[in-house]
C-alpha cells in the first residue's frame, strides 16, 4: 500500500496477522464508528429541535454535564441505555441495520474467522469508516 503513511500502514497490516490484535482492532473500529454515527445524528436532531443541551438533559433526568459531555467531548464512551433515552427525548429510537454485503464481508467474516486476506485493506474500510464519520460530524 502506498501512501503517505507507507510505514504505519504496513505496520498496522502486519499487526492485523495476529488474530487477537485484528478482532480487537476491528470491534473497537467499528465500536468508535456507530457511537460517532449515532451521537452525531442525535446532535442533529436536537439542533433540528432546537433543544439545548440543558433542556434535554432535565428531559431525561440527567445532570447538564452528562449531555455537554456526550456531545462536546472527543471520545465519549455512552451507555445504550444514555443514547436511548437522548433518542427519545427526541422522538427518535436507537435501531440496528444490516451491514451492507460487502461491509459484512470485509468486517464481520475477519471477526468470525480471526484472520484477513488483504489486512490493508481492512485496515483502510476501518479508517475510511470513522474518517467518514468524522467529515459528517465537522459539516454540522
Amino acid at each position: 500500500m502506498t501512501t503517505e503513511h507507507g510505514a504505519f500502514w504496513d505496520d498496522l497490516a502486519e499487526d492485523l496477522q495476529d488474530p487477537e490484535f485484528l478482532r480487537h482492532y476491528v470491534v473497537e473500529s467499528m465500536r468508535i464508528a456507530t457511537i460517532d454515527r449515532i451521537v452525531n445524528e442525535l446532535d442533529e436532531a436536537r439542533g433540528a429541535a432546537d433543544l439545548s443541551k440543558a433542556a434535554l438533559a432535565r428531559a431525561i433526568s440527567a445532570e447538564p454535564a452528562v449531555v455537554r459531555r456526550l456531545f462536546s467531548a472527543g471520545h465519549v464512551n455512552p451507555t445504550l441505555g444514555t443514547l436511548a433515552e437522548v433518542a427519545a427525548a427526541l422522538g427518535m429510537r436507537i435501531t440496528l441495520e444490516p451491514l451492507p454485503e460487502a461491509e459484512r464481508k470485509a468486517v464481520t467474516e475477519p471477526l468470525l474467522e480471526g484472520r484477513v486476506a488483504d489486512p490493508h485493506g481492512l485496515a483502510k474500510h476501518l479508517s475510511d469508516l470513522r474518517r467518514s464519520k468524522s467529515r459528517s460530524s465537522a459539516a454540522a
